[in-house]
């Protein structure tokens, strides 16, 4: 068969090979040209997973009305959301806090402003919806201080709520893309129940000293920025610690709780909307935003690989299997809380669930709905504090000079 075609071709005239040649010279630059465009995305897509993210607008002010104190907005699936929330907004206010839905049409929501804005004031159009509410540690009106906590790149900054006797702790550590702020939501209550608060900052996160990369490692080495707060809750009294984190927080405090020669001291973890494993959040991302398997896996198979590293500008290659905490299930030892939505719409709650599966001896999961990515306080505020104080007083947790519950 082979031989009967060459001796065809053999016999073919000139100008039938010069066409054959030609359609695969094109057939050529096509696929060349298909594997250029798939690489040149998996490239931005490893780029885009390690470096430290930016705020982006992601609804616009459609009308400020200063006498009634409301805002209205595009509706999106986060600005319909029931419950109090913040803006970050440009203009004469850089961030304004949210409260009810007043009413709302198939492209707008209108929400009673909580933050005074004056009559004259002047806001940009373009806004980003954030769960914050508290966006500076003053508004809480609890005595705090500032510290500095030292590890491998440098000075952390920290916020420091005293309460109680001061030796039962929690560390708190925010999402990717965030800084401390984030976690200011939670301090009231555990300050109600005499758990002494500290809030932290890692490496790259743009209060944190910078790598020298300046890139996320997803938790594999932001870890140790934590664990060092961890010794500095040691030195200055804590006996039992507690870890909270939120999002890619939560990533970090598993890889602190799996990794920290501080382990006989941390009680257990609370993980608000956690990344348990980033494989199957970069996965859902890229389904979201319709990129196709090829890009995202090659993306991903890029950022695990050392030799990579230079195209992908990460520090270095990125352990997805260490950071697996499904698989890791037998190596848990500390009881752990996770509070996630099944409708978070940016981190699925899958591995959740999973990790319940996996460690029911160790995992409690209180699942909510409706409420999107970190925004569950915003949404049942006193569903969420009633689950950690629960939690925390199920597992003797609680401070000596516990206050009135907040």
């Amino acid at each position: 068969m082979v031989a009967s075609r060459r001796a065809a071709l053999r016999g073919a005239s000139p100008a039938l090979l010069v066409g054959v040649r030609a359609a695969l010279t094109v057939v050529s630059v096509a696929l060349a040209g298909v594997l250029s465009a798939t690489a040149v995305a998996s490239i931005h897509m490893a780029r885009r997973i390690v470096t430290p993210a930016v705020r982006v607008p992601d609804t616009r002010i459609l009308a400020l009305d200063t006498a009634a104190q409301t805002i209205t907005l595009s509706r999106t699936p986060d600005t319909q959301l029931p419950g109090r929330y913040g803006l970050f907004t440009s203009g004469s206010s850089t961030y304004v806090k949210l409260g009810s839905v007043l009413s709302e049409d198939e492209t707008s929501v209108k929400r009673k402003l909580l933050t005074h804005v004056a009559g004259d004031a002047h806001l940009s159009p373009d806004a980003a919806f954030s769960g914050w509410y508290f966006d500076r540690p003053e508004q809480l009106h609890l005595p705090f201080t500032p510290e500095l906590i030292g590890s491998a790149v440098g000075p952390c900054p920290a916020w420091l709520f005293p309460a109680g006797e001061g030796d039962v702790w929690v560390i708190q550590i925010h999402g990717r893309g965030t800084n401390r702020a984030e976690c200011l939501r939670a301090v009231p209550v555990f300050h109600a129940l005499g758990i002494t608060s500290l809030v932290v900052s890692y490496r790259n996160d743009g209060e944190a000293p910078r790598s020298r990369a300046g890139t996320y490692s997803l938790g594999a080495t932001e870890w140790r920025d934590v664990d060092a707060a961890v010794g500095f809750a040691r030195r200055r009294g804590a006996r039992r610690i507690t870890m909270m984190g939120w999002s890619m927080g939560g990533a970090i405090a598993l890889q602190v709780s799996l990794n920290s020669a501080h382990g006989d001291s941390l009680a257990g973890l609370i993980l608000e909307s956690p990344v348990i494993d980033w494989r199957l959040v970069l996965e859902y991302q890229a389904r979201v935003l319709h990129v196709p398997p090829t890009v995202s896996g090659l993306a991903i198979g890029a950022l695990q690989s050392e030799w990579a590293t230079p195209i992908t500008r990460a520090g270095s290659a990125i352990p997805f299997d260490r950071l697996d905490v499904v698989a890791r299930a037998a190596e848990l030892r500390h009881p752990m809380l996770i509070l996630h939505s099944d409708d978070d719409g940016f981190v699925p709650s899958d591995a959740s669930h999973d990790l319940l599966m996996a460690r029911p001896d160790l995992v409690e999961l209180r699942v909510f709905e409706v409420a999107r990515h970190t925004k569950l306080w915003n949404y049942d505020q006193e569903r969420w504090s009633d689950s950690i104080r629960s939690w925390l007083t199920a597992r003797a947790l609680l401070g000596e000079a516990a206050g009135s519950p907040d």
